[in-house]
């Protein structure tokens, strides 16, 4: 084992639980290499996650992507930056080229683009990706996600369904029923 791969674990070990720790393992693990896409991710994330300095966050991820475009551990938490930070034009962008990445987890970029949608009140768009979803689980562990977005879609839909109005009825509605 390479010694940055020691300092990567640490930090990944460590990440959001010890920060200090965390990123003194990164700046050990960047002296090894600093264009180690993981250890620029993780440091994205600190900053996004942990301080909420969106830009800087995204200056990491770019770096980082700069360096390697396949770079899968990226893709998802440079998206939910980009939604955090209200980029949603660059984050639309994002997911569709993330989703041509090779190898990338298709469902959970397709998670942050039923976010992206949520966002943007899409509604009848997310429930044609949710069926996808549906199809690209492949074990239970998104099972919970599904279920929850579909509630939650199908109560915000039930939100914006106009009201019946109940209104009086006219002397001749009652004679019809008997009254």
């Amino acid at each position: 084992m390479k010694s940055i791969d020691k300092y990567l674990f640490q930090a990944m070990d460590n990440y959001p639980y010890c920060l200090e720790e965390t990123i003194e393992s990164l700046d050990y693990a960047l002296s090894y290499d600093d264009k180690n896409t993981t250890a620029l991710c993780l440091y994205a994330r600190i900053q996004a996650e942990q301080l909420f300095h969106y830009e800087e966050a995204k200056n990491y991820y770019q770096q980082a992507l700069g360096i390697n475009i396949n770079a899968i551990e990226v893709y998802p938490f440079y998206i939910q930056t980009l939604l955090w930070n209200e980029d949603f034009e660059e984050a639309a962008t994002l997911i569709d080229f993330a989703l041509t990445v090779k190898g990338i987890n298709k469902v959970e970029i397709l998670m942050k683009k039923i976010q992206f949608l949520e966002i943007k009140r899409e509604f009848k768009a997310i429930k044609k990706i949710l069926k996808e979803l549906q199809l690209l689980v492949v074990s239970n562990e998104y099972t919970y996600y599904l279920e929850e977005t579909k509630k939650r879609i199908n109560e915000k839909l039930a939100l914006l369904k106009p009201k019946k109005k109940k209104g009086k009825k006219s002397k001749k509605d009652k004679k019809k029923k008997g009254c």
